[in-house]
């Protein structure tokens, strides 16, 4: 099945699945859907892994992120989508994830409902050619002085939610 033919999970604007359509719909039509993100920490804490997005990718084509994920698919439980897209974008399998938050993001045609999680692994990061091209992991520091940078290019969902992650989330993690 192509990409723009596989089914994902509608949602409404309360969060509430109500349906699926193929991904090409969702974009095109702008409906409410679902996507995960996870922070890939070193077990230490201090660091976190940003990548490059391929050119390739349909929304933010060859932008910086710090969140690995993607949209839930028709029937998938967020927390499987996220240890689906960890292990599919990073290579990385097998570590506990956290449910941080699950934050609205709103940039039209984009509207969805961010699942943010972190997990914590020193295991050797392997990319998934299509998706990411290129990484490094970076302190929480130097991440923050990237992203003032407004000539840096970043993804938006991502720099929403590791402004929210820095807001209310770093203090309570060691961050």
């Amino acid at each position: 099945m192509a990409s723009g033919d596989e089914l994902v999970a509608i949602y409404d604007e309360s969060g509430a699945v109500t349906g699926s359509a193929p991904r090409r719909v969702m974009r095109a039509e702008g409906l409410w859907h679902a996507s995960t993100a996870i922070l890939l920490r070193s077990t230490d804490g201090d660091r976190v892994y940003v990548h490059k997005r391929s050119d390739s990718k349909d929304i933010n084509p060859g932008r910086h992120d710090c969140w690995a994920g993607g949209v839930v698919d028709a029937g998938e439980d967020p927390a499987v989508c996220a240890e689906r897209e960890l292990a599919e974008e990073l290579g990385v399998s097998g570590v506990p994830l956290r449910h941080l938050f699950t934050l609205p993001f709103v940039v039209p045609p984009v509207r969805a409902h961010q699942y943010a999680y972190e997990a914590f692994s020193d295991a050797p990061v392997t990319h998934q050619p299509e998706e990411v091209v290129s990484g490094e992991w970076m302190t929480f520091t130097e991440l923050s002085e990237r992203l003032d940078d407004p000539d840096w290019p970043f993804v938006d969902d991502g720099r929403a939610l590791i402004q929210h992650w820095f807001q209310t989330e770093s203090g309570n993690n060691g961050g």
